[in-house]
């Protein structure tokens, strides 16, 4: 245990080492575990999926769910995280790829031992049993840029960030944006895919940097929760709001005033909190070794009805319907 412990501590990770300690005095209760881990502790973004894992575990007492996640979007942290959690001898892991290739082999020596593996935000994970995604991600992805299209008019510069070229998602959402924004000649695409590591300061210099380098510059559309500040504030900051157009994913509360300066005009997201949830009920569907079928309710908001595809390996892709585009006439009716 203080082996474990110490390990996660040099990585820097003093969420993972509190939840660790806890899942492993509950482990000897003989309840089943499911650790979820996440790309980076200590944001927004994954501050609200913990809530989603606390509001689980409170509702199924029969289980044990925990989170945890590296200080900073590092995918070896997180690799150390699951290996220890492996170590450990969890029951289930519910995962949230920083970089889905850097796992894969991880994943498949803790489904080769019997541990259940549920992914979210990995479409192409191949070593998980169930990927859940929030809705389809080329939908997603055309609908910021149909977003950001219709702000500039369709015509004039534009650039992308995105958490981490590994990050699967991420590169699906601005993917579809760029075919979307082809059907709109006038719309120039200039230095696209900036990583921001879901670091709103570093986003914050980088898009400085666009700014000076592209002075006509009309759009972004940005991936991780934390890239809309960034990019925001530097909008913001340079007398651009209401001129340069910005759509990207993001949550209500961290994005509110921005949002009523006009330097962000949309936000896309969809509720952490619920994916969570629906990570841990499929997880815990698993592990009773329940059928997962198509149209099956998972007893989440936005996951009542999911469509279930086959995976990229040998596992399932469930997809729910939780997609939800807001700015500043609509954010309030979402605030979290």
């Amino acid at each position: 245990m203080k082996a474990i412990s110490k390990k996660l501590m040099i990585g820097g990770v003093a969420v993972a080492t509190l939840l660790a300690g806890t899942a492993g005095t509950l482990m000897a209760q003989q309840k089943p575990v499911i650790a979820t881990v996440v790309k980076i502790s200590g944001i927004p973004w994954f501050d609200r999926m913990n809530t989603g894992v606390e509001a689980y575990q409170k509702a199924n007492p029969d289980v044990v769910a925990t989170q945890s996640g590296p200080a900073t979007a590092d995918a070896a942290q997180q690799l150390q995280i699951i290996q220890d959690l492996i170590a450990k001898g969890v029951n289930a892991l519910a995962v949230v790829p920083m970089d889905p290739a850097v796992i894969e082999g991880t994943l498949k020596r803790a489904m080769d031992r019997g541990i259940v593996v549920v992914t979210h935000e990995a479409d192409n994970q191949k070593n998980t049993q169930a990927d859940v995604e929030a809705f389809d991600n080329s939908d997603y992805g055309k609908a910021l840029n149909v977003r950001l299209a219709e702000c500039m008019g369709n015509k004039g510069k534009w650039t992308t960030f995105v958490g981490s070229l590994g990050s699967r998602t991420h590169m699906q959402w601005v993917g579809a944006g760029e075919a979307n924004a082809k059907t709109h000649p006038d719309m120039q695409l200039v230095d696209p895919n900036n990583e921001s590591f879901d670091d709103a300061n570093g986003t914050y210099e980088k898009a400085k940097e666009i700014l000076r380098k592209h002075p006509d510059i009309k759009g972004f559309q940005t991936s991780a929760g934390n890239d809309v500040l960034g990019v925001g504030r530097a909008i913001d900051e340079a007398g651009l709001s209401g001129k340069v157009c910005l759509v990207g994913t993001g949550l209500p509360n961290p994005s509110a005033d921005l949002l009523e300066s006009g330097a962000i005009t949309a936000i896309g997201f969809w509720d952490p909190q619920k994916a969570g949830m629906a990570m841990n009920s499929l997880a815990k569907l698993l592990l009773a070794k329940k059928e997962i079928t198509n149209g099956m309710d998972l007893g989440v908001e936005g996951y009542n009805k999911v469509t279930v595809k086959k995976g990229a390996g040998d596992g399932l892709l469930v997809i729910g319907n939780g997609m939800v585009l807001a700015d500043k006439a609509t954010y309030k009716q979402h605030l979290f």
